[in-house]
C-alpha cells in the first residue's frame, strides 16, 4: 500500500509550463557557447585554451582573490600575534598555527612558530583576511601557480608566506604566444 503524505506538493501553473524554463536554460548554454565562438573568431585561439606554463590565462575573474602573504613589521619580524582568529573562522581548516612566547616585545607576547596553509584544502574564501586584527595575512592579486602532481607540494609555509614575490605578469606575453601570433598575423 502506497503511503499518502499530507502535505503532498502539487505543481503550480509555472511549473506544469516547463517550456519557459527549458528556453532560459538554452539561453544561457547558447550565450556561452556564442561568447567562446566570438572570442575564437576575433582572437584566432581557442577561448579557454591557455598553453601552460608559457602563458596564464589573461580572463581570471576580477574577483579573483590571489594568494596569502604574511605582512612584516619595520623589525622584520612577521605581524601575526598567533591569536588564531584565522584558523578559527576557516572553513576548510586549511590554515595551521603552532605559536611561542615572544619575550623580547612587550606589546605582542606571541609570535608564530609555525604558520601554514593547506592550499589543497583553501577555497579562497578570504575570511582569514577579514577576521584577522593586526592585518597580519592579505591576499595579492597576483595569479598564483598551483600545479602540481604531489599535494606535500601544496603547503604554503610561513617562509613563502612572508617572501613570495610573483614570478610570472598575466599581462605580459610569453614565447609561445607571441610565435602563435606572428604565425597567424606574418
Amino acid at each position: 500500500m502506497k503511503k499518502d503524505y499530507w502535505n503532498k506538493p502539487e505543481m503550480g501553473l509555472w511549473e506544469r509550463l516547463y517550456i519557459f524554463e527549458v528556453v532560459r536554460g538554452l539561453c544561457i548554454t547558447g550565450g556561452v557557447f556564442f561568447g567562446n565562438m566570438w572570442k575564437w573568431l576575433t582572437f584566432r585561439k581557442g577561448a579557454l585554451t591557455a598553453y601552460y606554463p608559457e602563458e596564464i590565462r589573461s580572463d581570471y575573474s576580477p574577483n579573483n582573490r590571489g594568494r596569502h602573504v604574511l605582512t612584516r613589521r619595520e623589525n622584520g619580524e612577521v605581524q601575526c600575534v598567533s591569536c588564531n582568529m584565522c584558523a578559527t573562522v576557516c572553513p576548510a581548516y586549511a590554515i595551521e598555527i603552532l605559536s611561542t612566547a615572544n619575550f623580547d616585545d612587550h606589546f605582542h607576547p606571541k609570535a608564530p612558530e609555525r604558520f601554514e596553509i593547506d592550499y589543497s584544502r583553501c577555497i579562497f574564501c578570504g575570511f582569514c583576511v577579514e577576521a584577522c586584527p593586526e592585518d597580519a595575512i592579505r591576499m595579492v592579486k597576483e595569479v598564483p601557480d598551483f600545479p602540481t602532481y604531489d599535494r606535500n607540494n601544496l603547503w604554503a609555509t610561513q617562509d613563502l608566506l612572508m617572501n613570495w614575490r610573483p614570478t610570472c605578469n598575466p599581462a605580459k606575453i610569453y614565447p609561445a604566444a607571441q610565435k602563435a601570433l606572428e604565425e597567424v598575423h606574418p
